[in-house]
């Protein structure tokens, strides 16, 4: 069987990071089975789903290379045809009725099949008896069995379910006595011309039935039937819900597994039953594990970048949010966290999905982004570099050579291409102090006289790091202060910041006489 996954987001301006992750574990499934990835547009929303989100959205998928088969996508808005005529057909069947709440239009309601055991894995699994408030009116109808539960504190608790999750049905009294037995009275029932209302009820006794599935992430799943209602698969102005439209276009594009996110587990036990009741093979399911935050809340903008082009923009590369979105809740059961693209196809499989909870970890992105930094081609690095430096004032017009030397030294230390603000010391004609960075520097008064000295050796040395080095260390064994002590305060009042490239580098960069002219400054200042 040729594996068909599919990415079927509803775009409505940013992409968040949760979306396109199910979209890459699809993409890395489909690939690695050597099948198709397929892409569906769910673009119902029209105030929402305009052209330009959608631009957006095709644009992040192209940007991390997650090509899809079959172009163009399949947009939903052209299936609303074979929507109908699938409502249509199910209300052929009696597998949905229409209801008119409150009097206005008609909506339609998909039916959970009376005859459920026709549903894969639908099982009977034993008698069972609730409880139900003998206060509130039990009511039998073809749309379900309504009643209220007794809470804790012996109060009126609103229940009720489809009429398929009662087989059996027997309503009784506090003393036993069954008020009422659907046995036999079933197609009155279900046609609609026998509505039961039953007033002093105190215990349902039904057969439970549940419907169970394989997920191929979460393992066997299973929902009692008594726990499910109906559900509106046409609203009252006649537009499609979600339910109906996602079932039949996963029929159109014959997936056969579909990938989301585990939010929509819910939904998949009312959508095997559409499958089913529609004639169509149920695809394989798999539920994807959340993205959370360190407090285990779904990860949101709240809680920092949220959306692609968030990271996009701060410089991060896509090879790097690829690779670490790849292995935000997937493992490939080894030690590896660098991986290329083809390195996650061959590894990937769904048995290794994580069942629980995925922690964005934006430090542990940043870092591993800064690997694929420093392996890019000089020249590729020295262009993307140029672009973040040129939204500044002074990374404009910049001496080529000079930021090719920038470059050379800054490269194997930048983490995301929007740090490159940190250079500013390079190219600026002013130094911007950090003036808590100084304060640690220079607590003890002593540190500002060293500086006195240093700018003194410099003075008197060919400029280059080696004789940089050898100059500093003569006044460290002068003053008996340790190698090495004084690079950060040299640092802090040549740069004005507290990290970088190495002291002895940076300065020979800068140049003899920009060295000087800083530490004159500096000195006059503090």
């Amino acid at each position: 069987m040729s594996i068909r996954a599919r990415f079927a987001p509803s775009p409505t301006g940013q992409v968040h990071i949760g979306n396109i992750r199910a979209a890459i574990f699809n993409w890395l499934f489909a690939r690695n089975q050597k099948g198709n990835f397929l892409l569906r547009i769910e673009d119902t929303d029209l105030e929402r789903s305009t052209p330009e989100a959608i631009a957006t959205l095709l644009d992040v998928m192209e940007w991390l290379g997650l090509d899809f088969d079959e172009k163009p996508p399949l947009y939903q808005t052209s299936q609303l045809q074979n929507h109908l005529d699938a409502v249509q057909k199910l209300l052929d069947k009696g597998d949905a009725y229409k209801d008119s709440k409150g009097g206005g239009e008609e909506a339609v309601i998909f039916k959970i099949p009376w005859d459920a055991e026709r549903i894969p894995g639908v099982a009977d699994t034993g008698t069972i008896q609730v409880p139900v408030h003998p206060e509130v009116p039990v009511v039998v109808s073809f749309k379900g069995v309504d009643y209220a539960g007794v809470s804790a504190k012996g109060k009126p608790a609103p229940g009720g379910a489809c009429l398929a999750g009662f087989k059996n049905l027997k309503v009784l009294d506090a003393e036993g006595k069954v008020l009422f037995d659907i046995a036999g009275k079933e197609e009155q029932i279900l046609d609609g011309s026998l509505v039961v209302e039953l007033p002093g009820a105190a215990k349902l006794d039904f057969t439970r039935r549940t419907i169970t599935y394989h997920d191929l992430v979460k393992g066997d799943m299973s929902k009692p039937l008594d726990s499910m209602r109906d559900v509106v698969i046409v609203r009252s102005d006649g537009t499609p819900v979600f339910h109906i439209a996602n079932v039949v276009d996963d029929i159109t594009q014959k997936i056969t597994h579909i990938i989301r996110g585990d939010d929509h587990v819910e939904n998949t036990f009312r959508h095997i039953m559409m499958f089913t009741c529609l004639g169509a093979k149920v695809p394989k399911y798999g539920h994807l594990p959340m993205i959370v935050n360190a407090a285990g809340k779904p990860y949101s903008k709240r809680d920092g970048d949220a959306f692609v082009g968030d990271f996009r923009d701060k410089g991060f590369l896509p090879e790097a949010l690829l690779n670490y979105l790849a292995l935000l809740g997937w493992s490939p059961g080894d030690e590896r966290e660098k991986m290329s693209r083809d390195d996650l196809i061959e590894a990937f499989s769904l048995e290794r999905v994580l069942h629980a909870a995925a922690q964005m970890d934006i430090q542990k992105l940043t870092n591993l982004n800064g690997q694929y930094i420093a392996e890019m081609e000089p020249n590729a690095f020295k262009e993307m570099a140029t672009k973040f430096l040129q939204v500044h004032d002074w990374g404009k017009d910049l001496d080529d050579e000079y930021l090719t030397k920038v470059c050379n030294l800054m490269q194997s230390r930048l983490k995301k291409f929007a740090d490159v603000d940190q250079w500013k010391y390079f190219f600026a004609d002013q130094v911007e102090f950090d003036e808590k960075n100084l304060a640690k520097q220079f607590k003890e008064p002593a540190t500002r006289d060293a500086i006195v000295k240093i700018r003194s050796a410099f003075e008197a040395i060919d400029f280059n790091a080696e004789a940089i080095e050898t100059a500093i260390h003569s006044v460290t064994d002068e003053l008996g202060i340790g190698q090495g002590k004084l690079n950060q305060p040299i640092r802090g009042a040549v740069t004005g910041v507290g990290i970088g490239a190495g002291i002895y580098e940076t300065l020979e960069l800068l140049g003899k006489e920009t060295t000087l002219e800083r530490l004159d400054e500096f000195l006059a200042k503090y």
